[in-house]
């Protein structure tokens, strides 16, 4: 399973940074989208990929075989709606900003003020 997600992020990071370099301030958005969702898969396999959770049962007693840490996981989930909310911020900018350049070329939008 490790070996597996491994791939993946790899395949996400390659992925991300693929689109970053890209021209089109959309395909930038897209490969920054997919940068947060690898960096979230990494911080997930920091975890462990244990099946028990970390719960205590009616006596008070935990679990005695490997369980799963619960904090790479909250903090997952505070960095996906963190993400989405910056995404959902960014991906209006950027809509804005193209509009009223009529393009989304990168090298485009960049002037110098004189």
């Amino acid at each position: 399973m490790e070996f597996l997600f491994a791939i993946v992020i790899g395949a996400l990071y390659a992925g991300a940074l693929y689109l970053m370099l890209r021209r089109s301030i959309v395909k930038l958005l897209l490969g920054l989208g997919l940068l947060g969702h690898a960096a979230n898969l990494l911080l997930f396999s920091t975890s462990g990929f244990a099946r028990l959770a970390p719960i205590a049962d009616e006596h008070g007693h935990l679990p005695t075989g490997a369980v799963a840490d619960p904090v790479p996981q909250a903090l997952i989930l505070t960095a996906i709606v963190i993400g989405f909310g910056v995404l959902a911020f960014s991906v209006v900018l950027v809509k804005l900003t193209a509009a009223a350049a009529g393009t989304d070329d990168v090298d485009a939008l960049q002037t110098s003020e004189e």
